[in-house]
């Protein structure tokens, strides 16, 4: 039976949780002064805090610096079930900015709670990650119940693809021993009846690209006809990676194979649950989703690339946009590559692609690449297979899902190419209308009671195998 409830989460988490959400601990790609506004330093400072007023037998608290990287909070705990392999649990402190204007009542920095929902920015991506790992933890010394030598890991670089935890683990490495097994608590949930399991995540591609034509913009009236449009010129090259009619990518070394494990298991949630996917999307009115039916919109979301132009530059507003040709156009691109594509090879195929035989002959410059390769689960071992079930059973009264999730956690890629062979469970609380990334985000607080408690009965399962 579970041994944490929500009355335990509610008084021992949850008002630290509400403080953490108050700080607007912007990740350095939306914070560029990050180190003088000190924000990424206040959250760990309050989570280092938290986890010292925790009951733990032997525990090290530590707040690392690496000199111009962000901080990263290490809360090292010693087994009570003799020798072991070390067990890392990981979460990030880093957010996503709000996005735009919430919905009435709500505020990114200000936690409201509507019965068992929390809302505020960066409560379930990825607050509560620290808060589940170390309640968990202390519960099993309350109960006597046996752990191996466990090391939580919080870091503050991931919602901008986690560049700075590359050092960070070279520089734990020898700290973090002997890695057995790694519980990510950053990922999501098809739904709040069960515990769910993250089978892979898809690799990610980050760039900016800007097309210039002119020292400076000039009056339409004279040069348009004559100079080429540097937004005209964008979308030439866009087409060479996206069909613009049915969204296509059509880059070869962004595609790869599916699995034959994965397909089945996505028709396996379609015909349980139906179209999943599109029942949490607020999609206008009239709007057609791509794919044909719920299970290729499973494996569209989860196994195939895409390009989604998330910012602009360059371009006015429509209340100051005057009759001017544009000196130069900025796009930053977004591509989410399927789980065993090489990014940095991708990468290097979109930049080529976007810089050989340029239309007109048109300037362009291709920066902030930043790939992130995906990751597929490595089968699950004979003493965690079981853990996994009884851990959702004893929680949600239901057997455990498994599903692969459209984003990216870069960490879990990392820690699969240094430790071969490592167990992995990646699981979260981003499940419907929890609204990652986006306005109005949501805790589902009985959801992150059920996670918590999922890493009490793997903990002990690892303890004792």
């Amino acid at each position: 039976m579970p041994i944490l409830s929500l009355d335990d989460f509610t008084r021992d988490a949850l008002p630290t949780l509400e403080e953490f959400a108050t700080i607007p601990s912007l990740s350095p790609m939306f914070d560029a002064q990050w180190a003088e506004n000190g924000y990424l330093e206040d959250a760990a400072q309050l989570l280092a805090t938290w986890a010292h007023a925790r009951k733990l037998k032997n525990v090290e608290i530590t707040i690392h610096h690496l000199e111009g990287r962000t901080p990263t909070l290490v809360v090292t705990v010693d087994s009570t079930a003799g020798e072991t392999g070390t067990v890392v649990l990981y979460g990030h402190l880093d957010k996503q900015p709000p996005l735009g204007n919430w919905s009435s009542g709500l505020d990114p920095y200000v936690p409201v709670r509507r019965g068992d929902r929390l809302y505020a920015r960066g409560v379930a991506d990825d607050g509560y990650a620290l808060f589940s790992a170390l309640s968990a933890i202390e519960a099993m010394e309350a109960h006597d119940i046996p752990h191996g030598r466990c090391v939580v890991l919080i870091e503050a670089s991931e919602e901008s693809g986690s560049t700075d935890l590359e050092a960070y683990l070279d520089y734990l490495d020898e700290h973090l021993g002997n890695v057995e097994l790694l519980i990510c608590l950053d990922s999501g949930a098809l739904t709040y009846d069960r515990l769910w399991v993250t089978t892979s995540l898809r690799g990610v591609v980050n760039l900016e690209i800007t097309v210039g034509v002119l020292e400076e913009g000039r009056h339409s009236g004279s040069t348009s006809g004559v100079v080429p449009s540097s937004f005209r010129v964008l979308r030439q090259l866009l087409d060479r990676l996206e069909d613009a009619t049915t969204g296509e990518v059509l880059v070869k070394e962004l595609h790869a194979e599916i699995p034959e494990s994965h397909a089945n298991s996505a028709h396996e949630i379609a015909v349980e649950f139906g179209d999943i996917i599109a029942k949490d999307i607020p999609t206008l009115e009239g709007v057609e989703l791509m794919g044909a039916d719920a299970e290729e919109r499973l494996l569209r979301r989860n196994w195939f690339p895409t390009l989604s132009v998330i910012g602009m530059g360059g371009i006015p507003g429509p209340d100051i946009a005057g009759n001017v040709l544009r000196p130069f156009t900025t796009a930053v691109l977004s591509f989410r590559l399927p789980p065993s594509v090489d990014a940095t090879r991708a990468a290097e195929a979109i930049t080529r692609l976007l810089t050989t035989d340029v239309p007109s002959h048109a300037r362009v410059s291709v920066t902030n690449v930043h790939p992130g390769d995906g990751w597929v689960s490595p089968e699950l071992a004979p003493w965690l297979a079981p853990a996994l079930e009884q851990a959702s059973l004893d929680s949600f009264g239901r057997s455990v899902g498994f599903t692969g999730e459209g984003g990216s956690i870069p960490f879990l890629g990392s820690l699969a190419k240094r430790y071969p062979g490592v167990q992995f469970v990646a699981t979260g609380v981003d499940g419907p209308e929890s609204n990652a990334h986006a306005i109005d985000e949501m805790l589902d607080l009985p959801m992150a009671v059920g996670v918590t408690n999922m890493v009490v009965t793997v903990l002990e399962a690892h303890a004792r195998k």
